[in-house]
């Protein structure tokens, strides 16, 4: 088994913590969704408005996304090793993420809007951007234009000045 002899454990050491390849996989997304959620939030929570905070959390994922070039094939090879990962993926992103919209709209840092769509259509174009220009670009962040550019949605998208 590659994944042992990658590891340098034997087999019977392996199926000590994992039943079977699938589970060390989901234990990859759950731990790569753990340390991006945190990326995000640590940087975001720097914010003192929700566009600050957005624009600092999405800095976050793109530096997380240089440091973690595989975490786009992990993701998408979820799609077809454990769909469930997938979805829990990105439910867990998007969890914190519309509280905070939520939380956001209701102190009138942002116009009213659809907190779930809101965060669904925001990590779209983080997840698209981030492919884009570090993955196929240089990998080592964005460009400034490209980063002015998603500030400029991201302040459209929650209608703020």
């Amino acid at each position: 088994m590659k994944v042992t002899e990658a590891a340098g454990v034997g087999q019977g050491t392996f199926y000590l913590y994992f039943a079977s390849k699938k589970e060390i996989f989901d234990e990859l997304v759950r731990d790569l969704n753990r340390r991006v959620r945190h990326a995000m939030k640590e940087a975001s929570s720097q914010g003192t408005t929700r566009l600050e905070s957005e624009l600092l959390g999405f800095g976050a994922y793109f530096r997380f996304t240089v440091d973690h070039p595989g975490l786009y094939g992990i993701i998408r090879q979820a799609e077809f090793v454990s769909p469930e990962m997938l979805r829990y993926h990105y439910d867990k992103l998007s969890e914190g993420y519309i509280d905070a919209l939520r939380e956001a709209m209701e102190r009138g840092e942002t116009a009213k809007l659809d907190p779930e769509v809101t965060a669904w259509a925001l990590m779209a174009a983080g997840e698209m951007i981030g492919m884009r220009w570090i993955l196929w670009g240089d990998g080592k962040q964005l460009p400034a234009n490209v980063e002015q550019e998603l500030a400029r949605i991201v302040r459209g998208v929650l209608g703020t000045p």
